[in-house]
């Protein structure tokens, strides 16, 4: 009955976020990965990666899990819930201190169970008038532990206006979601190389700010 619920509520996500978003998927030339990899995306809002997730294939959604802070999602039970039977979230300890696994440890062991990852590498919502905030190191920990996984870029576009800080009532607004080609980390490649490279593959999808002449 448990898994019954998830799955109807899971599909209530996806078609809540496609209608208050109209959201649009643009996919890259080659298409996305059909093995497991992970999506790497910015992040201005808590639906962002409901967004990612609701606009995949069925096929790849279904193997997508979000990689989220543990303190935010098990403070409830109903948000237990949902993170944990709806999204089947990989659940991070942000706190050091408080950590019993290890956030790489859970994450190579998903990727290996046969699923892709959600994650924002910026740590933490972006709420400044910057486009990306500087990445942490565990994208970099993590496709170092396993260097075959492709990383996909994805850039979400207008989804802070729809859902801003302290609202709980979204906004409806268009939103787009645009993927870029997938990516893999080189032979001997530093961190702070491998994370620049990053940020400009996700800088890339972006819209140009107007006035760029572009």
């Amino acid at each position: 009955m448990k898994i019954l619920f998830a799955e109807i509520a899971a599909a209530a996500f996806v078609l809540f976020a496609r209608a208050i978003t109209a959201v649009r998927a643009i996919w890259p030339e080659h298409g996305l990965p059909s093995r497991p990899c992970v999506y790497f995306a910015n992040h201005s809002s808590h639906g962002d990666f409901v967004l990612v997730w609701a606009v995949l294939p069925p096929r790849l959604r279904n193997q997508a899990r979000p990689v989220a802070g543990a303190e935010y999602w098990l403070k409830s039970k109903v948000s237990t819930f949902i993170g944990r039977d709806v999204f089947n979230a990989v659940l991070i300890e942000r706190e050091r201190e408080k950590r019993t696994q290890d956030p790489i440890e859970l994450m190579t062991t998903a990727i290996d169970d046969g699923s892709s990852l959600i994650l924002f590498p910026e740590g933490t919502r972006n709420l400044t008038d910057a486009r990306l905030l500087p990445f942490k190191s565990g994208l970099f920990h993590l496709v170092s532990a396993r260097p075959d996984v492709d990383l996909v870029p994805v850039w979400i576009n207008n989804l802070n206006r729809v859902m801003p800080k302290g609202e709980i009532v979204p906004i409806p607004l268009i939103c787009t979601v645009t993927f870029g080609d997938a990516l893999r980390l080189t032979p001997n490649e530093g961190k702070d190389v491998f994370l620049e490279r990053m940020q400009a593959a996700l800088l890339a999808l972006s819209p140009k700010p107007l006035g760029s002449g572009e």
